[in-house]
């Protein structure tokens, strides 16, 4: 062999080697996270996911893979992204909100899925109980449908001589109906006239201020939404404009100048669903592991926000608040 033949067939193993190397290299675990929202918006929570994930072990790009699939605020587009997740035979698929993982449910029943909702998953035929929930499914629930009633109890305690309240709600959001229903009993006890708005577009939204203003509504209750989240900053400037004192379930609500928030804890929910995520990687079955409840529920009041609307926080509520936002 000349010298010219040996030095050709040396390169040659070499440039082989790290593809031999990377063949023998094990495939990373897929995490297939489906969510109706936007990158942009969700940042901060999914800092919080990945925070549990560590928690558990898995650090993504190191031991973990994830495949993102955001619906960017249009729920009809949950199913076909639901699907191709699963066509691509992804380890985990985190379902994150009530409208992902309904989508998720029906497109598979083996690959385990974990998903957050605000709802009573019972309830609303997810799983068939919260301790053993049995199926492929398991998750967290903040329970903030439930706790929907609060929110119109809060704004009456800040505004007691209005008697007009409206609710904006996502009509397409599969947990409308039961906020709407609760909400309805709420104001019914407390003697208030409860006056439901739909918006599910920017141009709803703008309709729905407008409708506000023409009923004279003291208040304004808005219902937990992917949508609404995506656009805090435009409902906390139109409340402000229009001097209609409102609250939202979301802490970003009053950071963006939204007068009050009060609600599960959106970052400890996105923990925990991160948590356990990373321990159905490790092998451990969604029907074994009971549903959890995230029980950090937190009241924001922007103070800034009441001086412009001209109102006085009780002293009352302010010591009942979490976080007063100056």
């Amino acid at each position: 062999m000349n010298r010219r033949e040996f030095i050709t067939m040396l390169g040659g193993a070499a440039a082989a080697w790290p593809l031999a190397a990377r063949a023998q290299q094990p495939m990373l675990p897929v995490i297939g996270l489906l969510h109706p929202g936007s990158a942009d918006s969700y940042a901060d929570v999914l800092a919080a996911m990945r925070k549990g994930l560590s928690e558990s072990g898995y650090v993504e790009g190191q031991n973990v893979a994830i495949e993102y699939r955001w619906a960017e605020d249009r729920y009809e587009r949950l199913p076909a992204l639901a699907a191709d997740l699963i066509s691509r035979q992804v380890t985990v698929v985190a379902a994150i909100t009530t409208p992902a993982v309904l989508a998720a449910k029906a497109a598979t029943t083996t690959i385990p899925i974990v998903f957050t909702t605000i709802s009573d998953p019972v309830q609303i035929g997810l799983v068939a109980g919260l301790s053993r929930p049995g199926g492929n499914l398991t998750g967290i629930t903040s329970q903030n449908v439930e706790i929907g009633p609060k929110l119109l109890e809060l704004v009456h305690e800040l505004v007691p001589t209005a008697t007009d309240i409206a609710l904006l709600v996502n009509p397409i959001n599969p947990n409308t109906d039961t906020l709407s229903r609760n909400l309805q009993t709420a104001a019914r006890t407390l003697g208030l006239q409860l006056h439901s708005l739909d918006a599910s577009t920017e141009r709803d939204v703008d309709m729905a201020f407008a409708a506000l203003v023409k009923l004279r509504a003291g208040g304004l209750v808005i219902g937990g939404d992917v949508f609404f989240r995506s656009r805090t900053e435009q409902l906390a400037s139109l409340a402000l404009h229009h001097v209609v004192p409102s609250i939202f379930q979301d802490r970003a609500f009053a950071a963006a100048g939204g007068l009050m928030s009060y609600g599960g804890n959106l970052k400890d929910s996105y923990r925990l669903a991160g948590v356990y995520t990373g321990r159905i990687l490790k092998g451990e079955k969604p029907a074994d592991l009971p549903i959890q409840q995230s029980t950090k529920v937190e009241l924001v009041i922007n103070l800034k926000t009441a001086k412009a609307l001209g109102l006085t926080i009780p002293i009352s509520l302010l010591g009942r608040a979490d976080e007063v936002i100056e």
